[in-house]
């Protein structure tokens, strides 16, 4: 995979179809459908299921959803290796790309809100990453780099994920590499931008929840646990997939599985809901909800036209 910019990274990608949401919420499924009625290709935005290994535990679309239509950036890169929007987003423009040259439609599916935005709004150019740097901030518990970032970036600290250390830990290398806070690379994303199609997929909350408790039994039952425990080694990117701590506890017997399942729920819970406050944040991106939404075939086949026409 090339990840190395050809053009700036500041100038946002129009000419495709957006399908977000939280997870568990079903954009996969709907995803395979409307691109089978319009001959699209499938551009993924999530930040773990572009990871090689651990599909159960990153919920990959099955085999059988992935032979329905042509999927990109999912399973692409080792779990050693670090990973980051800058390098998604040149990743996911030279798809876009090859996909409209092709003459398809490219839908981006996923619900990692920062890659959609840097999709939609662009990327201030900004230092790569700094191996030393990064090696010493990892090694610090979440708390003090929260701490750290309060001090450096007040306003970047009341914008990101705090829960999320990769960002956290960005946030301050590049207050370190360029002695600017990092809440100023982020000004250009303020404005709504043009020419976006696309939906956000939303649920009321009971029964999004009860579809993650659910996904989260059948990841055990279908061997999750011995999955986690011949991954063999895992880089500090890939180890913030969700439930993977949690897993790992449990094969040293510090959690019995009823509990290990029950956190994982749990902190996934928790995620969807961070999930849906930052795609409120979206206007650009139409609301559907599909508590009530009878007839997925029917909006399949309007999400297809609508995405055709986001083709030039």
């Amino acid at each position: 995979m090339i990840i190395q910019p050809a053009c700036s990274l500041s100038s946002p990608v129009t000419e495709f179809f957006i399908i977000a949401g939280a997870t568990a919420v079903g954009k996969s499924d709907l995803a395979g459908a409307v691109a089978e009625h319009c001959g699209g290709e499938i551009v993924s935005a999530d930040a773990f299921q572009i990871y090689r290994g651990l599909d159960l535990l990153t919920a990959k679309p099955s085999a059988e959803l992935l032979a329905r239509a042509p999927h990109h950036l999912i399973g692409e890169i080792p779990l050693t290796r670090s990973f980051d929007v800058a390098q998604y987003l040149v990743a996911a423009r030279e798809h876009i790309v090859e996909i409209r040259a092709r003459g398809k439609v490219p839908i981006i599916t996923g619900g990692t809100g920062l890659y959609l935005r840097a999709l939609t709004h662009g990327l201030a150019e900004m230092p790569r990453a700094d191996a030393s740097i990064r090696a010493e901030l990892e090694k610090q518990p979440l708390a003090e780099l929260q701490r750290q970032l309060a001090q450096l970036d007040p306003v970047g600290a009341a914008q990101i994920d705090l829960k999320n250390p990769r960002r956290v830990i960005r946030a301050i290398e590049v207050c370190h590499l360029t002695g600017l806070p990092f809440s100023s690379f982020r000004q250009e994303w303020a404005a709504t931008p043009t020419g976006i199609r696309g939906i956000v997929l939303t649920m009321n909350r009971e029964a999004l929840n009860a579809r993650i408790d659910r996904r989260t039994e059948t990841m055990f039952a279908a061997g999750v646990v011995e999955e986690v425990r011949s991954s063999g080694e895992i880089g500090f990117t890939a180890s913030q997939t969700i439930g993977l701590r949690e897993i790992r506890a449990l094969l040293a017997g510090q959690l019995s599985q009823p509990d290990c399942i029950a956190t994982i729920q749990q902190t996934t819970r928790r995620y969807a809901k961070r999930q849906m406050t930052w795609f409120r944040r979206e206007p650009a991106l139409e609301s559907v909800d599909l508590s009530q939404t009878a007839d997925l075939g029917r909006l399949a086949e309007s999400l297809a036209q609508r995405a055709a026409q986001s083709m030039p």
